[in-house]
């Protein structure tokens, strides 16, 4: 792989041509590159915990699990991947990014960016939920449920994008004591909801964790029993593959 190296770094484009894709039994596209520090056997379960129903949405995706993904130089056109960690190029990179190839529609995750199982599956799952949305859309059952919240004004939300949205379709003058709607941010607030609802749900497939782990300062979580009624939707939806378990358990044994 000497071509297209560049102080230490190869293209994206030229990793995806010299590596060999691997096929999930979920169907999902999926390659390791690089010292990115992981074991087939953790990587393997992580692609196969996106369930079947989801699995199909994504036939033109690749996921390429890579040290570091970055740009290539101020311009940002080409992405270069780098096959080891370094301080530096660690500075440059970004968790993912998303190359256009000759066979499929490829997602660099920088595996060395992300500091632990917790947070390289989330981006995974985040990227698959975006995907999903993008090509089927928001089931209307969903609509319906994170709609009736929001009216309801349940507390918090499950993203920035999903709470700015959120709050965003319900502002405006009130005429005989309803808002006025904004059709395109509620659009966005259900699009943003539903990717999010549909990788937490496979985050607590693939690993146990406390809920509050995802909280960030800048928004309140979604409240527990919403949350959890989104999440059981999702999975009649999208139920899980054999081998996986989804269970909601709102207090942890001591």
């Amino acid at each position: 792989m000497a071509e297209g190296v560049q102080n230490g770094l190869v293209k994206a484009a030229q990793v995806a041509q010299e590596i060999a894709l691997r096929r999930a039994t979920n169907t999902i596209a999926y390659a390791a590159f690089g010292d990115n520090l992981l074991p087939d056997n953790d990587l393997d379960r992580l692609v196969q915990t996106v369930p079947v129903g989801i699995a199909a949405a994504l036939s033109r995706k690749a996921y390429y699990f890579v040290p570091l993904a970055l740009s290539e130089g101020r311009t940002g056109e080409a992405t270069m991947v780098a096959p080891a960690y370094s301080i530096e190029l660690g500075d440059q990179a970004i968790c993912h990014r998303n190359v256009a190839l000759d066979h499929a529609d490829g997602v660099f995750i920088s595996t060395r960016l992300l500091g632990d199982r917790f947070a390289l599956a989330f981006e995974f799952f985040i990227n698959v939920g975006h995907a999903l949305v993008d090509v089927a859309g928001v089931p209307e059952s969903f609509e319906q449920l994170a709609w009736a919240q929001a009216v309801a004004d349940v507390r918090g939300e499950t993203s920035q994008d999903a709470w700015e949205a959120r709050g965003l379709s319900l502002t405006g003058d009130r005429k005989g004591g309803k808002p006025i709607i904004d059709e395109r941010a509620k659009n966005n607030f259900l699009s943003s909801a539903f990717s999010d609802s549909v990788a937490i749900y496979m985050l607590s497939l693939f690993l146990d964790f406390d809920y509050t782990e995802l909280r960030e300062r800048e928004y309140p979580l979604l409240a527990p029993q919403p949350l959890a009624d989104r999440l059981r939707l999702v999975a009649k939806l999208f139920p899980h593959n054999p081998g996986y378990e989804f269970a909601i358990k709102y207090r942890r044994r001591s």
